[in-house]
């Protein structure tokens, strides 16, 4: 994940930082810290997480990390920054595989979309359910939870399940924040994500689907 961030969206990591990276070879350089950060922190947790571990992982100086990540709370809103990019890459390219497609099942589609996201970052859940989050990170967790409600608005219009409006936006974002509690529970009590919370996710979130198109008269 860390390895992706700095081609998939630049901005989202490097406003964490302290100062940017102006050179290629320094942000090459601190896309090899992110990996590693992302390494300690799946094999060791969230405590590991410190400027003299990571720079010694890296093989660059403490001094130069200290440029860009002067502490443990840096480095955490550095990698969520990258998670949060990759996700909501994931979501733009479900809003352009709507607008394309028909399907029958978009609460299927997007379920198993997010769950292999889940299933395959083992860097997002260590952070996610370790206990190391700051309120930077939480505060940008919640903007980043509405700009995925958006994704959710684009693919209902692409899908012709629903009308602009404000309720539209409101309704998005509380499907988000019921689906986002759902996944979690469902990748604590299982790393690869109990299957059975994930298909009562999917009911629950059918059930919603179909309110809101009932709403609209779209359906």
């Amino acid at each position: 994940m860390a390895e992706a961030a700095p081609d998939a969206e630049p901005a989202a990591w490097l406003a964490s930082l302290r100062r940017t990276p102006q050179q290629a070879r320094s942000r090459a350089r601190l896309a090899r810290v992110l990996e590693a950060a992302e390494r300690i922190l799946v094999e060791e947790g969230v405590e590991s997480l410190t400027t003299t571990r990571i720079a010694s992982e890296a093989r660059v100086s403490v001094g130069s990390l200290y440029q860009y990540l002067p502490d443990r709370g840096a480095i955490i809103e550095a990698l969520a920054a990258g998670y949060f990019a990759k996700l909501e890459a994931a979501m733009d390219a479900l809003v352009e595989a709507a607008a394309a497609e028909r399907w029958e099942d978009p609460v299927g589609v997007l379920v198993d979309a997010y769950a292999e996201i889940y299933r395959t970052e083992h860097g997002f859940r260590a952070l996610w359910f370790g206990s190391g989050l700051t309120e930077r990170t939480r505060a940008a967790d919640r903007e980043h939870k509405r700009r995925m409600a958006d994704g959710i608005r684009r693919i209902l219009l692409a899908l012709r399940l629903a009308e602009d409006d404000e309720t539209l936006a409101r309704v998005c974002h509380a499907a988000i924040l019921a689906a986002d509690a759902l996944a979690q529970e469902a990748f604590r009590r299982d790393t690869k994500g109990d299957t059975a919370l994930l298909e009562e996710a999917k009911i629950l979130l059918r059930g919603y689907l179909t309110d809101i198109a009932a709403r609209y008269r779209l359906s």
